[in-house]
């Protein structure tokens, strides 16, 4: 197994953006302390002032000052002067985009749990480190909350404590008039946290299926066991090209028939807008069919972000089926792997499912090797 070194990692983890952040401005009104690196550096101070902060094990606290360290990169590229005023729009999860990608390539976080639990916790960090400034702002603000807690079952040294903590320190390490109102906010945040049961964790729902019936939104108690009315599961399987996806639903899943939209799509990967759109059309009438005869079967698709995952669940929900989503990785990364993905630019643009988005939400790294991977039928 690679070896993890945090410490390595966070001694050197800025100089990659460093030149960057300090030629990015930010407005005056919010930070008034100037650039970005300015920024950054005086964010380090306050998490490092923390009592809290002191408190953590050795490996959460390397993670938070990687999390810190890495939390506005977003903002080199999003940062835009409108009407006199400098703004970043969507720079967490952008900044969270960008964080994998460079965890991944140059440190080689990838294709083992250990070394893809502490990237994504780093980049669930940066992905929400604004918040806890708005929770109690927010019309679903306590839906949010417990959906960004559910994550914890996925990535355990990941929790609204160790957010709340990065949220903290960032906003003590700016200049800015609201700074005692956002304190609150944050302090509000926790407390509310507390009282769900989601502060260090997901909530212990009683059941998968109240699980997700709670964090999708259904008028359900947390607490309530909800009956399972599904008749069978639909396994997504999600992974860039590379990462073993076929291999696994060979091995998991060998009664199990497929709809891949990914293959087919790779088989014509020169075809136009409307052919693509075909294939996916007729992948869903497949799915129809499953489904209307209450068929488990595996879609293969990597759909990059939550937004573009949601209408497909919702269809396969519609029809009473579970939702069980495989993210898969493999340990052929590096050289190989970086190079498919040039080609696809995935890293920097796609974000792994989240606990709340199915009934069953899974990390997998597949043990390939390298050589294994140059076989076009393991991707």
């Amino acid at each position: 197994m690679e070896s993890l070194n945090l410490e390595y990692i966070e001694t050197t983890v800025v100089e990659s953006f460093a030149e960057q952040m300090r030629h990015t401005q930010q407005s005056p009104l919010w930070h008034a302390e100037g650039d970005v690196l300015t920024h950054t550096l005086m964010v380090m101070d306050a998490l490092h002032g923390l009592p809290e902060y002191h408190l953590l094990n050795e490996r959460k606290q390397h993670i938070l000052t990687i999390a810190a360290l890495l939390h506005d990169i977003g903002k080199i590229s999003t940062s835009t002067l409108v009407d006199g005023e400098w703004k970043g729009p969507h720079h967490a999860p952008i900044g969270s985009g960008m964080a994998r990608e460079l965890l991944w390539r140059k440190y080689g976080l990838c294709g083992m749990e250990e070394l893809m639990q502490v990237r994504e916790a780093i980049c669930l960090l940066i992905r929400y480190h604004t918040f806890p400034t708005h929770t109690m702002d927010m019309k679903n603000g306590l839906l949010r909350l417990h959906r960004i807690a559910a994550n914890g079952s996925l990535v355990p040294d990941f929790s609204i404590r160790m957010l709340c903590l990065l949220c903290r320190a960032d906003m003590l390490g700016r200049k800015c008039k609201d700074q005692e109102q956002m304190l609150e906010q944050i302090s509000l945040c926790e407390e509310l946290a507390k009282q769900e049961g989601c502060f260090d964790g997901c909530y212990p729902f009683p059941s998968l299926i109240t699980r997700r019936a709670f964090l999708s939104g259904m008028e359900v108690r947390k607490d309530e066991s909800v009956e399972d009315e599904s008749w069978g599961e639909v396994v997504w399987a999600i992974g860039a090209s590379g990462s073993g996806k076929a291999d696994w639903i060979r091995r998991c899943l060998p009664d199990m028939p497929i709809i891949s939209i990914d293959d087919t799509l790779r088989e014509q990967e020169a075809a136009s807008g409307k052919a693509q759109r075909a294939i996916i059309n007729k992948a869903r009438e497949q799915a129809l069919e499953y489904l209307n005869r209450h068929q488990p079967f595996v879609w293969n698709a990597t759909n990059i972000s939550a937004q573009m995952r949601e209408t497909p669940i919702c269809l396969f929900e519609s029809y009473h089926a579970r939702v069980r989503m495989v993210y898969l990785e493999t340990d052929g990364k590096m050289q190989l792997m970086a190079s498919m993905d040039e080609e696809e630019n995935l890293l920097g643009k796609m974000t792994l499912p989240e606990a709340y988005e199915a009934s069953r939400v899974e990390w997998i790294c597949s043990a390939l090797r390298v050589d294994e991977l140059t076989d076009p039928n393991q991707r």
